[in-house]
């Protein structure tokens, strides 16, 4: 497959409400996309680093740059997507951008050979479960407004973001108010240390279904030392960047379950890989999110259905983050999401729709 040009264009996404996390407050979603244009079909890629390097090291516009300098360059006069993860492996980091170029190229392969992305990965299942984040709030009532709304759209998971200051009471209120019946569990992104664990073991009175990513993302062995303090499973996000991170943090004992992004893992075939390894060591796994817009989601959806996947991801309807999508939205149905079928990600960008939330494109000849 000859790749003749790619596309980057840059879009803004406004959120229906603001989106509060430990390590900073979201209204707007910058996002890079990737288009990647070859003799007889085209492909789409999301990237989903954020403006500022607050969740990773990486931010959009070093992912432009990284792709327009390094990557794009690198790729083979003849691209697939194995030849192109080979390309892109030499140079370090910038997983979140080689994920974007790795499935616009698989986009595009899979658009020539009519297979679908679910399909090519491996899986069976037509929907998905879908989970929801609800994040930081300024009252704990108005947490509990909001976890009611989401329980009456259908979601079948709740995760709570967490932070110092915020955590037992906001749990507490809501496993109250809402009864042991409902799943839960807390993400704290990295915002406690190992001197906190005697206050995170208080949350193991409440049932959850795990803690996420509670000490730092470099911090492998603290996380086993907690596990060892703590009877709540923990769950790695910011940790695992690769198949060798989830080997370690395993045989570790650093955690119990693994939140899989193919953005931070640096594309679906990485992800594919810590799936399997986690199935064949019985790690849990579930499809975590980053506000994706349609194109990102679709892809997400694709790999939740792969059969170790048991746990509701955070792969929500397009309504939970933006009042319009770019492309047509994914709509929740009795707490579950359909797995595209059509060829690759199986979604198209809406012409109009994308055209009104773009802020900037450049086009990169091959």
């Amino acid at each position: 497959m000859k790749i003749t040009g790619i596309e980057l264009r840059r879009i803004a996404m406004p959120l229906v409400a603001p989106f509060r996390t430990s390590f900073g407050t979201e209204t707007m979603r910058e996002v890079l996309l990737l288009r990647v244009v070859t003799a007889d079909t085209e492909g789409w890629g999301e990237c989903v680093a954020m403006s500022a390097p607050l969740y990773s090291s990486e931010y959009v516009d070093g992912a432009a740059d990284a792709l327009r300098r390094f990557l794009i360059p690198a790729l083979p006069a003849h691209a697939d997507p194995y030849a192109v993860e080979r390309a892109l492996r030499p140079f370090k980091g910038h997983r979140m951008a080689k994920a974007a170029l790795e499935t616009a190229v698989l986009d595009a392969a899979l658009r020539g050979t009519g297979q679908s992305l679910a399909a090519f990965l491996g899986a069976s299942a037509t929907r998905v479960p879908a989970g929801v984040s609800v994040g930081i709030m300024d009252s704990v009532p108005a947490l509990l407004d909001a976890v009611a709304g989401y329980l009456d759209e259908g979601y079948l998971r709740i995760k709570l973001k967490i932070e110092p200051g915020w955590d037992l009471e906001p749990v507490r209120a809501v496993r109250e108010r809402f009864g042991p019946g409902v799943p839960l569990q807390v993400d704290a992104n990295a915002a406690y240390t190992l001197t906190d664990a005697p206050h995170l073991a208080r949350l193991d009175e409440f049932g959850l279904l795990l803690i996420e990513q509670p000490l730092a993302d470099d911090d492998i062995v603290q996380h086993a030392r907690l596990a060892t303090r703590i009877t709540t499973p923990i769950c790695l996000d910011e940790s695992i960047e690769s198949a060798a991170h989830a080997a370690a943090a395993i045989s570790l004992g650093a955690c119990q379950v693994v939140n899989i992004k193919p953005g931070r893992v640096g594309g679906y075939l990485e992800a594919r890989r810590i799936h399997d390894l986690c199935g064949a060591h019985g790690v849990a796994v579930w499809c975590g999110g980053m506000l994706e817009t349609g194109i990102g989601r679709a892809a997400n959806v694709a790999l939740a259905a792969l059969p170790g996947f048991t746990l509701p991801g955070d792969t929500s309807a397009s309504r939970r983050y933006y009042t319009a999508d770019v492309t047509e939205p994914f709509t929740l149905r009795e707490g579950h999401l359909d797995v595209p079928t059509g060829p690759g990600i199986g979604v198209e960008p809406i012409p109009a729709a994308l055209d009104e939330v773009t802020v900037a494109t450049e086009w990169i000849a091959r």
